[in-house]
C-alpha cells in the first residue's frame, strides 16, 4: 500500500535535515528551549539520528534528522525513507538541505511508508509528508504506487497468488492504461510454448503466457519479459525445506516487469510497449517434467533437462523467442534466476548482462541516477560450451558448479540471438532486512532503473 503526498501549503511540522557541517549554524538558530532539549537528548547530526523538539506548550515544534555527510561515498540517498518509521503520526515538511534532492527525498519517504497489511489489522496512523517545493508530486506518487503494487505481489503468499492472479494483475493494468491483453493457456500453450507448459504441467493451477501491448503502432518497440514462477518446489529435483521458504518471491521478475511497465505507461512515454509474462507453478505430480527429458522449445531448439530446479530459464526461453519475433529495439528480461548471482553480488545488487556496450553504460548511468544499483557480469562466450548436451541442442544447466549466473544468461541468449539490445537482469527480489526506503520483504529491484532508462533513451511524451 502506498501513501500520497499532501498538497503544498498544508500546516505541517518542519523537519530539518541536518548535516555535520550545518549543525552549528542550525543549533545557534534554535530557540533556547529547543537547543537545550537537543543537547539534553544527546542529538548529533549522525546519519539516521532523530530529535523531536518541543514547543513551550509541549507540542512538537520541529524535528531534527541527522544526515551525517551527504558527500560521503557511504551516504544512503534514501535516508529520509527512514523517517516514516520513526516519527509519530502527523503532517510534516522537509526543509531544503544542501546535497539533498527534494524529489528523491520525497520518493524515499513514500517508499519507506510502505507496509504489507493484507493479513493483519492495520497498524497505527502513519506520518504524512507535504510535497516539497518544486517537486512533481503526481510523478513521484506514480512511481511509489507502482513499486508498492509490485511489492504487494511478491509479498503475497502462493496460496493466494497463482498464475490466474498474475493474469488478473496484468489485466487490471491493461484496463487502467487502455492496453491490449491476451493469454495463452491449455492445449494452445502446449503447442505454442512447450517449455512453459512443461514446467507448469504438474500444478493444478494452469500455466499460462500473458501478453500486454500498449502504445501506438510505429513507435519504438520496447519489450519487457518477467519470470512469473509463483512457487518453486524445484520440481522432481526438489529443494530442501529451507530452500522453499522464500519461493513465493520466485515471481519477482514478473513483479519488477509489471512495476516498470506501470511507470512507463503512467508517464505516457512515446514507445510501443510489450509486456510478456510466462506464469507457472513448478510443482510435483505425475505430470511433472523429469530430469533427462528433452523438450523442443518454441524457437525450435531442443533442450535436455539437466535439472528441474532450473525452470525459470525454460519459461523465459519461450517468452524470449516470442519477443524476438516482434523485432523490438530494446528487449529486457527480469528474473530471480540464480543463487550464483547472489553469492557474487549479495541480495542488494542485481546482476545484469548485455552484449551491447552502449546499453551497458546507459544501464549503469540510469541505476546511479535513480539509486537503483546493479552490477554488470560478463557474457563470456567460451562458457556456452558448459551447456552442451549429447542428445539435444543444449542442456538447461551446466555440467559443473562454476559461473552459474553467466551460463544461465548465455542460455537465454540462445533464444533471442538476433536482438543486439538485449538486457538480462538476475535479481533477488527481496530485502532481507529493512533499510531506508526499502522495508524488509518483496522488492521490485531494477524497475525504477528501467523506467529511467526508457525515459532517457526515448524521451518524454
Amino acid at each position: 500500500m502506498s501513501q500520497a503526498l499532501l498538497a503544498p501549503g498544508a500546516d505541517a511540522i518542519p523537519v530539518h535535515l541536518v548535516s555535520e557541517t550545518g549543525w552549528d549554524t542550525l543549533q545557534n538558530a534554535l530557540a533556547p528551549i529547543e537547543r537545550g532539549f537537543a543537547s539534553a537528548s544527546g542529538f548529533a547530526p549522525k546519519a539516521g539520528r532523530l530529535a523531536l523538539l518541543p514547543a513551550e506548550d509541549g507540542s512538537l515544534a520541529r524535528v531534527l534528522f541527522g544526515l551525517g555527510d551527504p558527500a560521503a561515498v557511504t551516504f544512503d540517498r534514501f535516508l529520509t525513507g527512514k523517517l516514516p518509521g520513526l516519527l509519530p503520526a502527523g503532517d510534516y515538511r522537509l526543509l531544503p538541505a544542501e546535497g539533498i534532492d527534494p524529489a528523491e527525498a520525497a520518493l524515499a519517504w513514500l517508499l519507506g511508508s510502505y507496509k504489507f497489511e493484507r493479513y493483519r489489522k492495520p497498524g497505527p496512523a502513519r506520518p504524512h509528508l507535504v510535497v516539497p517545493d518544486g517537486v512533481d508530486a503526481t510523478r513521484i506518487e506514480r512511481i511509489a504506487a507502482a513499486v508498492a503494487a509490485g511489492r504487494d505481489l511478491i509479498n503475497t503468499p502462493s496460496n493466494d497468488l497463482g498464475p490466474a492472479e498474475i493474469e488478473a494483475a496484468i489485466r487490471g493494468l491493461g484496463e487502467r492504461f487502455n492496453a491490449t491483453v491476451s493469454v495463452v493457456t491449455g492445449e494452445a500453450l502446449r503447442t505454442e510454448f512447450p517449455l512453459v507448459h512443461a514446467v507448469g504441467a504438474a500444478s493444478p493451477r494452469a500455466p499460462r503466457l500473458i501478453d500486454l501491448t500498449w502504445g501506438p503502432e510505429g513507435a519504438p518497440r520496447v519489450t519487457l519479459v518477467g519470470k512469473g514462477v509463483v512457487f518453486d518446489t524445484g520440481g522432481l529435483d526438489i529443494k530442501p525445506s529451507a530452500g522453499m521458504l522464500l519461493m513465493k518471491k520466485d515471481m519477482g521478475g514478473a513483479a519488477a516487469a509489471l512495476a516498470a511497465a506501470e511507470m512507463i505507461m503512467g508517464d505516457g512515454l512515446p514507445i510501443r510497449l510489450r509486456l510478456i509474462v510466462p506464469s507457472v507453478e513448478n510443482a510435483i505430480s505425475g505430470e511433472a517434467f523429469r530430469p533427462g527429458d528433452v523438450i523442443r522449445s518454441r524457437a525450435g531448439l531442443t533442450v535436455e533437462i539437466g535439472n528441474t530446479d532450473a525452470e525459470g530459464r525454460l519459461i523465459l526461453a519461450d517468452a524470449l523467442a516470442l519477443a524476438e519475433a516482434d523485432e523490438p529495439e530494446l528487449l529486457i528480461d527480469f528474473a530471480t534466476l540464480t543463487g550464483a548471482a547472489r553469492v557474487a553480488l549479495g541480495p542488494d545488487l542485481p546482476a545484469f548482462f548485455t552484449g551491447d556496450e552502449g546499453l551497458a553504460r546507459a544501464v549503469a548511468e540510469a541505476g546511479a541516477k535513480v539509486h537503483d544499483p546493479v552490477w554488470r557480469l560478463p557474457l563470456h562466450p567460451p562458457y556456452a560450451s558448459l551447456l552442451d548436451s549429447k542428445i539435444a541442442d543444449l542442456n538447461n544447466v551446466s555440467g559443473g558448479p562454476f559461473a552459474g549466473a553467466i551460463t544461465a544468461a548465455l542460455f537465454l541468449r540462445r533464444f533471442a540471438p538476433k536482438t543486439g539490445a538485449h538486457l538480462h537482469f538476475d535479481l533477488y527480489g527481496w530485502n532481507p532486512s529493512s533499510k531506508p526506503g526499502r522495508p524488509e520483504g518483496g522488492e521490485v529491484q531494477t524497475a525504477r532503473l528501467v523506467h529511467a532508462l526508457v525515459a532517457d533513451r526515448y524521451g518524454a511524451a
